[in-house]
């Protein structure tokens, strides 16, 4: 369903490029979705990259280990690949920089990409409603919102 979603999304809104970070679930799906699309993909990590395989890709099973290690390739091969550097050791406070880091990577491949003026969507897939506490990807929207810039969220439910 969501890979169903997000390829409409794609489709609808004439989509040029992606970047996200690349964890297990819909930033893997969004990845794979804009390959099949031939979007230009750009990988945004926190940490290094077997650090963030480790914990935020094969925690929920070696397959998506298997399709983060061929997307990351992919990405670094075509020089889209950015790893963050990882001396702030809170995990929060590194994904939050990735978070920044991406919407600043989106506005620069906006207004460097050839063709006419790329709008940029921050895209989430999500519930819906913030979980309690610190939640990453509202704090994403918002902080797109706060930026101007357009939102798409891709519900799950």
């Amino acid at each position: 369903m969501v890979a169903e979603r997000l390829a409409e999304l794609f489709r609808s809104e004439s989509a040029v490029a992606l970047v996200c970070s690349a964890a297990c679930g819909a930033d893997i799906i969004a990845l794979e979705e804009a390959e099949q699309q031939r979007l230009r993909l750009r990988i945004i990590l926190p940490f290094e990259r077997s650090r963030f395989r480790r914990t935020s890709v094969t925690d929920r099973g070696e397959d998506w280990g298997r399709r983060f290690d061929r997307l990351t390739d992919l990405a670094s091969k075509s020089g889209d690949l950015l790893v963050l550097d990882d001396a702030q050791k809170d995990d929060d406070l590194l994904y939050a920089a990735a978070n920044s880091r991406i919407r600043q990577e989106a506005a620069m491949l906006a207004r460097s990409l050839s063709g006419a003026p790329h709008r940029i969507l921050a895209v989430a897939v999500w519930e819906g409603q913030p979980r309690p506490g610190n939640d990453l990807t509202w704090n994403f929207l918002r902080a797109a919102e706060n930026e101007g810039l357009e939102t798409r969220p891709v519900l799950t439910t």
